[in-house]
């Protein structure tokens, strides 16, 4: 059983929960994902690590509430327990001192790319960060990332709160100025997609982290079958990071939408069983 030490609500629909995981947190790096059940009868699902304390054994995750397993996580409280927490997982981000990068981070990506920028940063390289979101109130962590990198750019679509932009706009602006040697981009599909084509125009090496189609988590269900480079990959085992600029965004994407009659029962259920329908 793993204990929620904190819970924060970030905006209306993300929440942050900092878990006693010891183990975990003491071989956790950048990039790892974990396997989380609520309970023995309940969905495995896999969430990216936002953030570890190896000396606190303090694991981070942060979990946008989409579907009927997240609601019913981000409805648990301090003190209450998890049943399973599995990890870390997934290859971790290869860091090195590359020179300039530059960080993207989409909506609820502003969590998993947050621990890759600062050892980015760590690693001796000038970082650009750059995060987004639809409107204000989605944005999250900006002094955390403002603190591990040397500038940081905040955009929203509908220009509530910094610049009203995209984040390919300021993302445009560095690369033209020219000398980026690698960018990391993590958010949604058709976000990490755009980012690419960007940065291809450019020849600049971009890196996207594919856990958001992820499912079992270990390789067995083949739900996160993936084209790369005109080879199918499997997000769990052989990523989640992956080249950019090699990626089928448009497989990717209609992948995402194969279950959504599914997810709508098991929320109506979800709902019903709740008294919140």
């Amino acid at each position: 059983m793993f204990k929620i030490l904190r819970k924060q609500e970030l905006s209306e629909n993300i929440t942050l929960f900092d878990i006693d995981a010891k183990d975990i947190a003491r071989k956790a790096e950048p990039g790892n994902f974990i396997l989380l059940k609520i309970h023995e009868q309940g969905e495995r699902i896999p969430l990216t690590i936002a953030d570890f304390d190896r000396e606190k054994g303090i694991l981070t995750i942060v979990l946008q509430k989409v579907g009927k397993t997240t609601h019913q996580l981000g409805a648990l409280h301090e003190g209450d327990f998890i049943s399973d927490v599995i990890g870390p997982l997934g290859i971790s981000s290869h860091i090195e001192n590359f020179g300039k990068v530059v960080c993207v981070g989409g909506g609820v990506g502003i969590a998993p790319v947050y621990p890759i920028t600062r050892a980015l940063k760590e690693a001796g390289n000038k970082v650009f960060s750059i995060i987004g979101a639809r409107t204000k109130s989605l944005l999250f962590w900006e002094e955390k990332m403002r603190n591990v990198s040397d500038e940081l750019i905040v955009t929203t679509d509908d220009g509530s709160y910094g610049r009203k932009a995209l984040v390919t706009v300021p993302l445009e602006e560095l690369l033209k100025d020219g000398n980026i040697n690698l960018v990391v981009a993590i958010g949604p599909a058709i976000m990490m997609k755009f980012v690419c084509k960007t940065t291809e125009k450019y020849n600049v090496k971009t890196v996207v982290s594919l856990n958001s189609i992820m499912i079992d988590g270990t390789g067995m269900c083949g739900g996160c079958r993936v084209e790369v480079g005109g080879e199918t990959k499997f997000c769990c085992v052989d990523g989640p990071e992956f080249d950019g600029h090699k990626v089928d965004f448009d497989l990717l994407m209609a992948r995402q939408r194969m279950y959504p009659e599914e997810e709508k029962i098991a929320m109506e259920r979800y709902k019903e069983k709740m008294g919140t329908k």
